[in-house]
């Protein structure tokens, strides 16, 4: 007791100090960190990026697919990209990982059928950007999975990436 009594408010101090530096670190890491995962079936794909899927208990959820973008429906590349997700997944059941709501309230997360990343699927057939502007809500291993996927698409000039000059997704809903 007595070595506690004589630290005094500098030891008290220290141990908040302490407390915040845990909290400052927790707030840090990325949001997958606290992924929500369940399993449903894909009742509907409304883009290249997003889908609907039927959870147990027969509720419909909106999933807009993680570190992806993928074209509009009425750009370049937009119907094949929802093709190429259509094929993946529609009518078969997936593990949905999902970590948080964007502000159209779709829950924003990953696809996973039998151990395999849909959204990295997508970006290997070049049906869909690495979305860069909200990476930082990736772990670091897709981060670097995800725009190396890219890369190799761009290369191999697969899907979108067959055209000279592609318009991302973000500068076409520009007004």
């Amino acid at each position: 007791m007595a070595g506690v009594q004589s630290r005094g408010w500098r030891g008290a101090l220290g141990a908040w100090a302490r407390v915040g530096l845990v909290g400052l670190c927790v707030a840090w890491l990325p949001s997958t960190a606290w992924a929500e995962r369940w399993v449903g079936k894909v009742v509907g794909v409304a883009d290249g990026d997003t889908v609907t899927v039927l959870d147990a208990q027969q509720r419909r959820h909106r999933i807009r697919l993680l570190g992806i973008d993928a074209p509009e429906q009425n750009q370049a590349f937009g119907q094949k990209s929802k093709q190429s997700l259509s094929e993946q997944v529609f009518g078969h059941e997936v593990t949905v990982e999902s970590t948080h709501k964007d502000r159209f309230d779709r829950l924003v997360g990953k696809l996973w059928m039998h151990d395999v990343d849909v959204n990295l699927v997508q970006i290997q057939r070049g049906m869909a950007w690495h979305f860069k502007h909200y990476a930082r809500d990736q772990i670091p291993a897709d981060r670097s999975s995800y725009d190396h996927a890219e890369q190799q698409a761009r290369q191999a000039r697969l899907g979108l990436w067959q055209d000279t000059d592609p318009m991302p997704p973000w500068q076409f809903r520009r007004p």
